[in-house]
């Protein structure tokens, strides 16, 4: 084998300039001379093909652009048709007196109005014998006839209104000598328009549209959009509107196509119905040349064979195309010249509507800027040929320069390396012109210095690491797969009492746990066959005395077989895990039973929920209702029994929602929706719903707030709760004929809504106690009513609404307690509709009645008793509010609601649950969620903030 010669560094650069440089360049400069001749053509056809693009995209924009004008005047009119369709069925309806119609009855027995006295044409049929006619429906028809008139005068497209009954009536606008015109025994329902309209052909009873004729009486092509008339399930007859086609396809002619196109319209079976001259000559087409279009139309000239895309050869291919999809793009060769053709389909009618554009217009200015490309590559090749010869000569005299400011100073520096190999580490360093070489001297003689410390280094780590392994795990392990033995060494081998430090693969596996041994030979199998480096597996291992402990085994490869890629030695390291372990377990079992405790809890809260709150909501609705209607002066004694027992079950009903929110609190914390709120009005109401608590307690009551809205980011009714709650205590923990006095204050875009009061105070000491839950600061023995959970509460609700809540007491002299929130810039307020409609589903019959005399005075309020009566009468005629029991029979509340929220017309319905369950309502999509027994005061303010909501709401 021949040694290669080194080549000196002058001769290595010029020829790594050759190589990298010259050439490189030299078969860059032929290929991009090359790529430019060849792609010059590539370029135009790409250019081409981009303004074939674009013209597409023109042609079928303007196409679609046009086709949709067409699309909206027949939806106006498909608008039309259900409006008298609409409007018919309430004259039928109708049963006021209507005056009778002036008809004369012919000869053959068809009745018929004689002349025109401003409105619709009457035609009776002698189909119907004449005394079975129905003449009080013809009179109550004749209401239709200021809506037809209206109709026909505000769409041009309308040539006529026309109501057809099933025993052969015809009530047409506007007027015509009908008895001419049709004959007297006229059988409606066996036409066409009346046989698309059946529920057979038509089961959706929606307005279709007929097929396009040429109207006898004169009028041109026409067609007609029809919609049944149903009474119940029964075919009354059908209402249509009559149309012209001429208007249409006047629009089609005038239309202005790209690059000196035309446009053209085809009927559903690809008949050609409008076409301009220029069309004709390249279809071949002469039968139009000396007529009118209108007159052709009129005339009905046309042939069928030669007007129809399909039966000729050279429009059979877009034929196919047209009737394939309903829009699109397609070459089309007409007259010996390549034509691009764009079309779209109108859906009512079925029509196609074309643009046709010569293809060599389109690309005329693209072949100018081919050429035009041409010549400048042309010179710029000869640029780049004398750029490149220049840059070559440079080149060549930049190699000799930079070799000989090489050659030395790398030189010395190699010598100085070669005396660190010998372990001279540090060696004489040498200077040079270039700043790198320099510092790769002076980086060559600090490395032997890093090298000598190093080496020292390295022995005393190996020392010390090897001490650490011992102390820090079990063993440390090899493996050798050739023989197939463990070596050991550390403590294993004499805590689990192994027979020698050395084992073999069968001994140790009998250690093991045989549950764990699938997945300890699976590891080692992966590292032997190469598809894993590392190697970590926890088992459990015996001891002498057979008792298993867990281990964490870690390792690598060392050695591979170099010829198969195997591994031969295996190396790592036991970790003693029985005590981790052991936690897991324990922790595991502790958090399931933790779980199964929770769930038990919470079933035991909603079921106690359910079984409380249904009979009191009927003890405090009923009380509140007796309460209404009994007078002090009349009945005093019964009027103060009415009072202990409102009193008692308001008490009863706050302990246990307060309780119920507790424990919610503590399982799952809940996320308020959060709105805008105008607290000086919400205070107010709280101010009411305490006053009379405040004179039963001989306080008074000052209320200083701004005349000014002031509005905050919260959740209304948990904001309500806590002012409640500290107005709740502000009353109970006050001295005889003391005060509690609302305010609010602004501090820096904070709001604080205040609630004081002239009580005993609280110690500074006990007063970091206040918020902890069933903390009563020493009242427990008293005679004051409370569970000690008001407090802490509202921290938290505080807390869910960005706030925060504070105290300041001094002992005999009173306390001040505040929410803070952050102030919002206020909305302007608006008035609510008057009698709005409230739908109440609900089939306790003592909860139907509460409610709905506890709101017979805001709103009109009807009651439903089954979910799927309620679902279907929601979604017929939707409510303004809609306040919903969860526990319904046939359909569940929670499913009422979701289907609502899935159709348009009740997607954004307002809706208040009321429930019993404690749970139950807390996830659904709803305004607001009352638990039952229901606060009749809480409820009418939720419905007053809905129906004010409602009515602000933009429409």
């Amino acid at each position: 084998m021949s040694l290669k010669t080194p080549t000196g560094i002058r001769q290595w650069i010029w020829r790594a300039f050759v190589r990298s440089a010259l050439i490189p360049l030299v078969l860059v400069e032929v290929v991009l001379i090359a790529a430019y001749l060849l792609t010059n053509n590539a370029i135009r056809d790409a250019q081409i093909e981009h303004l074939r693009e674009t013209a597409l995209a023109e042609l079928q924009s303007a196409v679609g652009r046009e086709a949709r004008i067409i699309g909206q005047q027949l939806q106006e009119v498909e608008g039309a048709t259900r409006l008298l369709r609409n409007f018919t069925l309430r004259a039928l309806d109708d049963d006021r007196p209507a005056p009778s119609a002036a008809l004369q009855l012919g000869a053959e027995g068809a009745r018929y109005s004689p002349r025109d006295e401003g409105g619709a044409a009457s035609f009776y049929s002698a189909a119907t014998e004449p005394e079975q006619q129905d003449l009080e429906k013809v009179a109550r028809l004749r209401r239709l006839d200021p809506l037809m008139k209206e109709l026909h005068a505000g769409n041009p497209l309308i040539a006529s209104l026309y109501f057809n009954s099933w025993d052969s009536y015809n009530h047409i606008y506007p007027w015509f000598n009908t008895a001419e015109q049709y004959p007297s025994d006229m059988n409606i329902p066996s036409y066409n328009f009346y046989y698309l309209a059946s529920s057979w052909h038509n089961p959706t009873r929606q307005v279709v549209w007929t097929d396009v004729y040429l109207d006898p009486a004169g009028h041109g092509w026409m067609m007609s959009a029809i919609a049944p008339v149903y009474r119940d399930d029964f075919l009354e007859g059908v209402s249509g509107i009559d149309i012209t086609v001429s208007r249409i396809l006047q629009q089609i002619g005038k239309l202005r196509v790209p690059w000196s196109g035309y446009a053209m319209l085809i009927s559903r079976d690809l008949t050609i119905m409008a076409l301009p001259e220029a069309g004709e000559h390249q279809f071949g087409l002469d039968e139009l040349t000396e007529h009118s279009y209108e007159e052709a139309i009129r005339q009905e000239i046309f042939k069928p064979e030669d007007f129809r895309l399909g039966r000729r050869p050279e429009t059979r291919q877009l034929a196919d195309a047209i009737t394939a999809q309903d829009e699109g793009v397609q070459r089309l060769s007409l007259g010996g010249r390549q034509q691009l053709v764009a079309w779209s389909t109108v859906e009512q009618t079925g029509w196609h509507l074309l643009a046709v554009v010569d293809e060599t217009e389109v690309f005329s200015q693209t072949n100018a800027l081919a050429s035009r490309f041409q010549q400048i590559g042309c010179l710029l090749i000869a640029g780049l040929l004398l750029f490149y010869l220049l840059f070559f000569a440079y080149m060549w005299l930049r190699a000799r320069q930079l070799s000989q400011a090489l050659l030395s100073p790398i030189a010395s520096i190699s010598e100085m390396m070669g005396q660190i190999g010998q372990g001279q580490w540090r060696p004489q360093p040498v200077s040079s012109d270039i700043r790198e070489l320099d510092d790769l001297a002076q980086h060559t003689r600090t490395i032997g210095g890093q090298l000598e410390l190093s080496e020292t280094q390295r022995s005393q780590a190996q020392n010390r690491l090897e001490l650490v392994l011992e102390s820090a795990t079990e063993s440390l392990w090899e493996n050798d797969l050739r023989s197939g033995t463990l070596q050991f060494r550390g403590r294993l081998p004499t805590r689990f009492g192994l027979p020698s430090a050395q084992l073999s693969d069968a001994q140790f596996m009998q250690r093991i746990h045989p549950r764990d041994v699938p997945r300890m030979r699976a590891e080692r199998l992966r590292m032997q066959s190469g598809h894993a480096l590392h190697y970590e597996c926890e088992f459990r291992f015996a001891d002498a005395l057979g008792d298993y402990h867990w281990l964490l085994s870690r390792g690598r490869v060392i050695e591979r077989d170099p010829g198969t890629g195997e591994a031969t030695l295996l190396a790592g390291t036991h970790v003693d895990i029985d005590a981790i372990k052991r936690v897991e377990e324990d922790l595991r079992h502790v958090t399931q039973q933790a779980q199964a405790a929770n769930e038990a809890k919470t079933h035991l809260i909603s079921s106690i929920s359910h079984e409380l709150r249904t009979p009191l909501n009927a003890i405090l609705g009923f009380a509140q209702l007796m309460r209404m209607d009994c007078s002090p002066e009349a009945d005093p004694e019964a009027a103060d029994y009415l009072d202990e027992i409102l009193l008692a079950s308001r008490h009863l009903n706050q302990l246990l929602g307060d309780i119920l929110d507790w424990s919610s609190l503590q399982a799952e914390r809940p996320r308020l929706e959060l709105k805008r709120v105008e607290v000086t009005s919400l205070m107010r109401e709280c101010a009411e719903l305490v006053a009379l608590d405040i004179r039963r307690h001989g306080l008074t009551l000052q209320v200083g707030l701004p005349e000014a809205p002031i509005e905050v980011l919260a959740e209304p009714r948990r904001l309500r709760q806590v002012l409640l709650n500290l107005l709740s205590n502000a009353i109970k923990y006050n001295t005889p004929s003391g005060r509690v006095v609302l305010g609010i204050e602004t501090l820096g875009g904070q709001v604080r809504l205040l609630v004081e009061d002239s009580g005993l105070g609280i110690d500074a000491s006990l007063q970091a106690q206040m918020f902890e839950p069933f903390q009563r600061l020493g009242r427990e023995s008293s005679n004051i009513q409370g569970a000690g959970i008001g407090l802490s509460l509202c921290l938290e609700y505080a807390k869910l609404m960005g706030g925060s809540i504070g105290v300041k007491s001094e002992l005999g002299i009173g306390s001040v307690f505040w929410i803070s929130l952050p102030v919002l810039e206020p909305h302007p307020e608006t008035l609510v509709h008057e009698r709005p409609r409230i739908v109440y589903v609900e089939d306790d019959p003592a909860s139907q009645t509460l409610v709905h005399k506890a709101l017979a005075d805001m709103a009109e309020v009807s009651v439903i008793d089954n979910g799927r009566t309620a679902l279907e009468q929601l979604l017929s005629d939707p409510p303004d509010l809609l306040l919903l029991d969860l526990n319904l029979p046939e359909l569940s509340g929670g499913e009422l609601l979701s289907l609502l929220r899935q159709t348009p017309a009740t997607r954004h319905l307002p809706v208040i649950v009321l429930t019993a369950a404690s749970e139950a309502g807390s996830r659904v999509d709803c305004q607001a969620r009352l638990a039952k027994p229901i606060d009749l005061d809480e409820l009418r303010r939720q419905v007053r903030a809905c129906l004010q909501a409602l009515d602000t709401s933009p429409s």
